[in-house]
Parts: C-alpha cells; sequence; structure tokens
C-alpha cells in the first residue's frame, strides 16, 4: 500500500469525490493543509505520488510581485522534484497551474472570461498514447470554475485536452505529471458552497446560481463514469500496478529544463 501527498490549497476545494475513487482504488492519501498552517514535507520520499489541488488564489504573483500565497513557491518546488523523479503527479484546477508555472509556463487572468460550471472539453491527438488519457472519450464532461488560464505550456509539454475558448485543459509534462483545468472532483455540494463565495463570476457571466447547481449535478454521472477509471489508473500508476505497456517509455518523452529543485 503507498501514500499519496495530497495538498489542499483552499478549505472550499477538498478531495470530495477524487479523494474516494482513490481510495478505492487502495492508495493512500495523506493530506496536507498549509492554508491552516500545516507544513509541508521538504521532499516526496515518503511518497508514491503527488496531488495538487485547487483554490480561489492565483497561480501568478500579485502586483506586488508576492505569491497567490506563502506556500506556492514550496509547491513549486515539489512539483519540480515531482517531474524530475518521476514521481506520479496529478495537478487539478489550479494545481495543474501550479504544475504549468513551476517548469516555466504562463498564467494569467483569462481574457475570455470566467468558466464556470459543466462543459465539454475535446480529447487531442497525443492522447492516444498516454497511460491515463488514451481511455477518456473524445468529448468527455467537465465540471469547470476558473477565471485564470494557462496561456503557455511549459517547453516539453503533451497538449492531452482542449476547447475553443481555453486552449490548454489538459497536459502532461515527463512521463507521470498530469494537469487538468477543470475540476473533476467535484459534487453539487461544492459547486452550490462557490456559488455562494464567487457571486462576481456568476454575475459577469449573468449565470443564476441555482441553474448552476443543477446543471452540474445532472453531469455528476457521466463525468463520474469517465473521470472514475481515469483516477484508478492514476492511482494503479502510483501503485506499480498499471501494466507496462501503458506507460511511455523514456526514450519517447522529451527532456525538460531544470529550473531550480
Amino acid at each position: 500500500m503507498g501514500t499519496a501527498l495530497v495538498i489542499e490549497n483552499d478549505p472550499s476545494d477538498d478531495l470530495r469525490r477524487l479523494g474516494e475513487w482513490l481510495t478505492e482504488a487502495g492508495l493512500e492519501l495523506t493530506v496536507v493543509r498549509p492554508h491552516a498552517g500545516n507544513p509541508l514535507p521538504e521532499t516526496l520520499d515518503e511518497h508514491v505520488a503527488l496531488i495538487v489541488l485547487g483554490g480561489d488564489q492565483s497561480a501568478y504573483p500579485n502586483a506586488a510581485g508576492d505569491p497567490g500565497a506563502p506556500w506556492f513557491p514550496a509547491v513549486e518546488g515539489l512539483l519540480r522534484k515531482a517531474v524530475r523523479h518521476h514521481v506520479p503527479t496529478l495537478g487539478v484546477c489550479l494545481g495543474g497551474q501550479l504544475l504549468a508555472t513551476a517548469h516555466g509556463g504562463l498564467v494569467e487572468r483569462s481574457t475570455s472570461g470566467p468558466e464556470i460550471g459543466p462543459g465539454l472539453v475535446g480529447r487531442r491527438d497525443a492522447a492516444d498514447g498516454d497511460p491515463l488519457f488514451k481511455y477518456v472519450p473524445l468529448l468527455p464532461d467537465v465540471v469547470q470554475w476558473h477565471s485564470d488560464e494557462i496561456t503557455e505550456l511549459p517547453i516539453g509539454a503533451v497538449l492531452l485536452a482542449a476547447s475553443s475558448r481555453y486552449p490548454h485543459q489538459a497536459f502532461r509534462l515527463g512521463d507521470r505529471a498530469w494537469g487538468l483545468q477543470f475540476h473533476i472532483e467535484c459534487d453539487a455540494d461544492m459547486i452550490a458552497g462557490w456559488t455562494r463565495t464567487d457571486g462576481a463570476a456568476l454575475d459577469e457571466l449573468g449565470y443564476d446560481a441555482e441553474a448552476v447547481v443543477a446543471a452540474t449535478a445532472e453531469v455528476l454521472a457521466d463525468v463520474e463514469e469517465v473521470w472514475q477509471p481515469f483516477a484508478a489508473r492514476f492511482a494503479a500508476l502510483a501503485l506499480g500496478t498499471l501494466p507496462n505497456a501503458d506507460i511511455p517509455h523514456a526514450s519517447t518523452i522529451r527532456t525538460l529544463p531544470l529550473l531550480g529543485q
């Protein structure tokens, strides 16, 4: 049995359904909450995987040059170590954006405006050879809630999913690190909480809060159908039980630039 390190950046965005899927697949989870003062480890030596969740913060510094949260530099350091040492890694929404910025990608406030509620993303051709995305359907259901976007992927990143307004919806770095712009962990209660705390984004789009919650609830079964097996395959990779044929050979992975520790 292996343990995955889970970094919860915001109490409003916990593991929720993703945590259930991972534990059902045999992966033990150690959750650290730096927003509550929990210290982050300096290394990943005691863990078989790294998962970085979303949050209301931005992955880029503010006008004064301060990081979106005081612990973000340490999170980015762990993300770099994970990629360098081939530790299976999953970044969700903000977590995916931090995976990008940790490796030289660019995250900015989206000029397309917020993206909120259920939606579809389009799987790219490169997903055919990806150990997790190869079994994802062409147009998988997802849940969106973000105002920032990844405008430039890191050098060497492989684009796995896109949409017309937000071209970088999912990507892989190296052979074992994935970033998702969208959410797969949400349930209806989580979305209801976000409608209460992020009314400005709803107002900008002219959305009704109850309608967003209802629409999300309607697609949760479809989201689970796609992303529960995805989570199970991530757990299998972390636990060393994913078939070797599904893991990209090192010779097919482009070398990533070294950006600190």
